[in-house]
């Protein structure tokens, strides 16, 4: 069963049209199978797409929220994916049902900021499209940057072109001339009450981001990011090591071979989950005891030092037992 539909929110959908964004990337208009509204969104946010063969992978909308008829995704045609990226490209087509779940936030924009600069990597540009139509309507101050390797990688770049908001869009290609590349310092600048900082994007993209914007003395609270993929941080040896239910005083072994999560439904104890790669936070778990191996890209740095919740779906333990609020 997939995670989709064992959340028991499933939403059965109809892609309505299939286009070519950019080399190698698709777009896909989903609306509903029954006619029935879908429901609403704000920019930021994602569904989770359950897929052929038993796959459920998470994708960001990337249409103006008030258009809310249909839902737009985009998706990159990874080779080195696991099966995801390739079942959208390769089995899903125009007339295909799907099953999706609500879309879930963990990526909110600030409507209030006086000024959003919206930094985008490849297709991490989705869920930055959703905030730039949203701030062009709102007739708020903002600019886009879209970075890829090439012009023809750029995605939804003929969209944004051609929309009402074409000047505060900006294009950077590695392949480009050495002007038009991305000066990371020049266009962050330095921090102001009310500016915010969005990233979406590859794990270097990212981190390049944060760590300019942490240099040039941006508070972490004005930093917002989501990460496109679940590319997780190397991690030290994990050997075997147990997890507590607090509620039972239940023991489970964890063996190296598996994530907590794993072991858990082993045993017949189910956690909700839908990533399984420490991005999406669906399977946020209070920690009441033990060191936590944080291996997320969900939480932030402050968080992860809190030691007081992880994600077990990929994150482990330094000490002999981690007591879980479960």
């Amino acid at each position: 069963m997939s995670a989709v539909a064992a959340a028991g929110q499933s939403i059965a959908v109809r892609v309505a049209r299939k286009t070519v964004e950019a080399e190698g990337v698709a777009g896909f208009r989903l609306v509903s199978a029954d006619g029935a509204r879908l429901p609403g969104f704000a920019p930021g946010a994602h569904i989770d797409v359950a897929l052929p063969g038993g796959l459920v992978r998470q994708y960001s909308l990337c249409n103006l929220p008030a258009q809310d008829g249909h839902y737009e995704i985009g998706v990159l045609r990874d080779a080195a994916s696991r099966g995801g990226s390739l079942a959208m490209h390769d089995a899903v087509h125009e007339g295909s049902v799907l099953s999706i779940s609500p879309p879930r936030n963990h990526f909110p924009l600030h409507e209030d900021a006086v000024h959003s600069l919206l930094l985008a990597g490849g297709i991490g540009v989705t869920p930055l499209l959703s905030m730039a139509q949203r701030l062009a309507a709102l007739g708020a101050g903002f600019a886009l940057h879209c970075c890829s390797r090439t012009a023809a990688r750029a995605p939804y770049r003929r969209r944004l072109e051609a929309s009402s908001f074409a000047d505060k869009v900006f294009f950077h290609h590695d392949d480009g001339p050495p002007a038009q590349r991305l000066d990371l310092a020049s266009t962050i600048g330095h921090p102001a009450p009310g500016r915010r900082i969005y990233v979406c994007g590859p794990q270097g993209f990212l981190e390049a981001v944060r760590a300019a914007a942490r240099e040039l003395q941006w508070p972490d609270a004005q930093v917002h990011f989501e990460y496109f993929s679940g590319t997780l941080p190397a991690a030290g040896e994990q050997g075997e090591f147990e997890v507590e239910l607090r509620s039972s005083g239940r023991v489970v072994r964890v063996p190296a071979s598996l994530s907590v999560v794993d072991a858990l439904a082993a045993e017949g104890i189910d956690i909700p989950v839908s990533c399984a790669q420490g991005v999406c936070g669906t399977c946020l778990t209070r920690v009441l005891e033990g060191e936590i191996e944080h291996r997320d890209l969900y939480l932030t740095p402050e968080e992860q030092a809190a030691n007081d919740q992880f994600l077990p779906c990929c994150s482990r333990t330094r000490s002999p037992r981690l007591v879980l609020d479960l």
